[in-house]
């Protein structure tokens, strides 16, 4: 009788186990983090019964580093930008996501060839393409209406507060943009000490109009607050902001910068295999073209954008919203994630010193 008791007890023991599966997903919080959810979690779980905890974050790359060194990772999966996704793996604080594990497209083509160029690294499996973007009020801009990167720096044609991400990335390369740059040579121009002094001698003409923001939500909040006239914002909040809330927002294409967001997961992930699951499961063709219903940032897989259909209002079609629509492409900069792995620090270190001079 002890026996079976004890046996009985340790078959408990395994299914709670076995049933308390999880993994903890970083990512960006608002309407971002809604259309993961939406589309990746909730069928992962049904699927799988593995729960997903999400965490909302500013920056989700930015505990990771200290976190593996401290031997203490909370989480398992990690949304970050590619230049951060490049460093991290470089730095070793990542493992590396043997791609295998990736479904192929409906047609057979396997995963490798049929992500877009680039979304694939050692480390890291896109799941987005985004932008940073300028964006404005229409009601703030009755007769004349900003078109344009550079009108973004004229105060005195467009007049009110400018928003602002506090951070080199994208800002320098939209200041070159606006002086005149062309964006097939924004980099070249930022890897001498000239283009840097060009960049920051541009911004030096809007300083003391610029409202500074950290995280993603706050550009649509600024806009709506009526803090800024034109706020730089990534281009999904805009949509969000403009499409499911009805706000008199726009977007200007115009020297857009676009980048991807990708899945990592760091040395020491407390359940590595459902991390691995996860990845794998909300990176499919079908994950990702469904992630386009609710925001407008351009799946990863090429074999999703023939997926891709209206918005879950069932009216709005979202190919037009997408950073890599044709006619959004005509001045667009991509991120290069190279030269912020080796810029960063450099250039954030001069940023945060001309902030406060």
């Amino acid at each position: 009788m002890k026996t079976a008791i004890i046996l009985t007890t340790a078959l408990v023991a395994v299914g709670t186990a076995a049933a308390a599966k999880e993994v903890t997903v970083v990512s960006w919080g608002g309407a971002y983090e809604k259309s993961q959810v939406e589309a990746y979690n909730k069928p992962f779980q049904e699927q799988t019964g593995i729960t997903v905890n999400m965490v909302a974050s500013d920056n989700p790359a930015a505990p990771i580093k200290a976190q593996v060194e401290a031997g203490n990772v909370s989480s398992d999966v990690f949304d970050v930008e590619y230049s951060d996704a490049v460093r991290l793996c470089d730095e070793g604080m990542l493992v590396e996501i043997d791609k295998s594990i990736l479904p192929a497209a409906p047609d057979g083509t396997p995963a490798e060839d049929d992500f877009i160029e680039g979304a694939l690294t050692d480390c890291a499996v896109a799941n987005i393409v985004w932008s940073t973007v300028v964006s404005y009020d229409t009601s703030k801009f009755a007769d004349l209406k900003p078109e344009t990167i550079e009108d973004f720096f004229d105060i005195d044609t467009f007049p009110g507060k400018r928003g602002l991400r506090k951070s080199a990335k994208a800002t320098l390369e939209m200041a070159l943009m606006a002086d005149g740059v062309p964006a097939s040579e924004v980099y070249e121009t930022l890897e001498t000490d000239e283009g840097v002094d060009q960049a920051f001698a541009k911004l030096d003409t809007i300083k003391d109009d610029v409202v500074w923001w950290d995280a993603g939500a706050q550009p649509p909040q600024l806009l709506a607050d009526g803090e800024v006239t034109m706020t730089t914002a990534y281009n999904g909040r805009i949509f969000n902001a403009a499409v499911a809330e009805g706000k008199p927002f726009d977007i200007i294409w115009d020297g857009q910068i676009m980048d991807f967001d990708l899945f990592v997961v760091p040395v020491g992930a407390p359940n590595m295999q459902e991390a691995m699951d996860y990845i794998a499961f909300a990176t499919d063709t079908q994950r990702l073209a469904d992630q386009a219903q609710y925001i407008s940032y351009g799946p990863a897989r090429k074999s999703s954008g023939a997926l891709v259909g209206t918005y879950m209002d069932g009216k709005t079609e979202m190919a037009s919203h997408m950073p890599t629509a044709a006619a959004n492409l005509e001045n667009a900069l991509v991120n290069d994630f190279e030269f912020w792995a080796d810029r960063d620090v450099e250039l954030n270190e001069r940023f945060n010193a001309w902030l406060v001079n």
